[in-house]
């Protein structure tokens, strides 16, 4: 009888998954959070499905983890879903795949694209059947995790709170011989804005509430606040500008007081690069062409590319060709051309057509282009008439490539 793929094979980035267990602490946990299921990406056209199926398929990269470091509780800051009602397949995917790991507990709160609201979204879930390897914290009730371990969850039921919703740790009453592991959605005070959430967190909650880890959602990359206040960022990236590669955060604590020790686990299939390059020439082109493609498992990365400086135009209708190139080669490719300009050549003005019709159009075109009094729009439109202009005068003449 043939066997599947083995756990290395489906996520090869998975690091260590046959080595034994690093550590033999009291307690050790993954810290994962806004997987956000249901995302959706209209504006990644194809890639729009793949990169849906990625954010399950992280999950299942999580439980592996998980199985192979021996690691028996999974926690998650909030925002399983991306919205309050998504369809019911898209409800129940996310529960089908931590039911698959039932050696594994899934603790999961609310977020502010999930909020826990009467008859809301976190009612379908129970009443479709919890697996019973997961525990919803759907109240600020602190919870066992086991003989070692207490967890004092915020869950939110608004999208925005004013209040800070961690504060009642301050106050919660635990066996002094429990770790204490706080799990919140929001912003930490003065570490800027990077979330959604408007749900304030004190940045010294964890020593105000004797926390020897909390564990935050919201912000979508990794980030150390304090040794004891951690971001997990997501699982499987999921915008410019933010992860680059979907992480989780793989925790062991000695026992209470004891400093957390954390390590970072990649668990996204998806690369999302943001790429500035400044061209001046045709052959820059080729450089940054010759760039990308050295890039590791290039099918699969989301990038965007901007584009800066100026082009003759025969450099930029040869551009077009060769970022389709790359497209074809990524999962998908944003390519941002508003600050390119082109600056013609009079031998690019020359070689439109033959009788002098389409070249004195192209000389009137250039002038726009380059009439300063003009807005930045009609500029453009100029630049983009004559690039098109120069394409139709190729074809016209019998050359397919200028």
């Amino acid at each position: 009888m043939g066997t599947g793929p083995s756990a290395c094979q489906k996520f090869p980035w998975l690091d260590g998954l046959d080595a034994d267990p690093p550590w033999s602490s009291p307690m050790r946990f993954i810290h994962t959070g806004d997987w956000q299921i249901g995302k959706p990406f209209r504006s990644f056209g194809t890639a729009e499905p793949l990169l849906q199926q990625a954010r399950l398929d992280a999950i299942t990269a999580i439980g592996t983890l998980a199985a192979a470091q021996g690691v028996a509780d999974v926690l998650i800051a909030g925002d399983v879903y991306d919205s309050e009602q998504p369809g019911r397949r898209t409800l129940l995917e996310p529960l089908e795949r931590m039911r698959g790991f039932p050696q594994v507990t899934w603790h999961v709160i609310s977020g502010n694209h999930d909020p826990h609201r009467a008859n809301g979204l976190w009612d379908r879930v129970q009443a479709a059947g919890l697996p019973a390897n997961v525990r919803l914290h759907l109240e600020p009730v602190s919870h066992s995790m086991g003989e070692t371990a207490v967890l004092l969850p915020a869950p939110m039921r608004r999208k925005s709170e004013v209040n800070d919703l961690t504060q009642w740790m301050d106050a919660a009453e635990t066996d002094g011989g429990l770790i204490r592991i706080g799990l919140a959605h929001g912003s930490v005070q003065g570490f800027g804005a990077e979330g959604e959430a408007n749900n304030p967190i004190a940045a010294d909650r964890a020593r105000s509430a004797g926390l020897d880890y909390l564990a935050l959602g919201d912000w979508h990359r990794t980030l150390k606040i304090g040794e004891r206040t951690w971001y997990a960022g997501t699982h499987e990236a999921d915008g410019f500008g933010s992860q680059e590669i979907g992480k989780v955060l793989l925790v062991e604590i000695d026992g209470p007081g004891a400093v957390p020790r954390v390590s970072e686990h990649r668990t996204g299939k998806y690369r999302w690069m943001t790429l500035t390059e400044r061209v001046g020439q045709g052959a820059d082109i080729a450089v940054i062409d010759a760039k990308i493609r050295e890039l590791t498992d290039l099918s699969a990365v989301v990038m965007r590319l901007k584009l800066t400086g100026s082009l003759p135009l025969e450099a930029r209708a040869a551009l077009d060709g060769q970022l389709a190139g790359l497209d074809a080669a990524m999962t998908h490719l944003d390519i941002q051309l508003g600050d390119l300009h082109m600056r013609p050549t009079q031998e690019d003005i020359e070689r439109i057509d033959f009788d002098g019709v389409l070249r004195e159009a192209a000389g009137t075109l250039r002038a726009l282009a380059e009439d300063a009094s003009r807005s930045a729009a009609e500029r453009r439109h100029a630049e983009d008439a004559l690039v098109e202009l120069f394409l139709l005068s190729a074809r016209t003449s019998g050359s397919e490539s200028p």
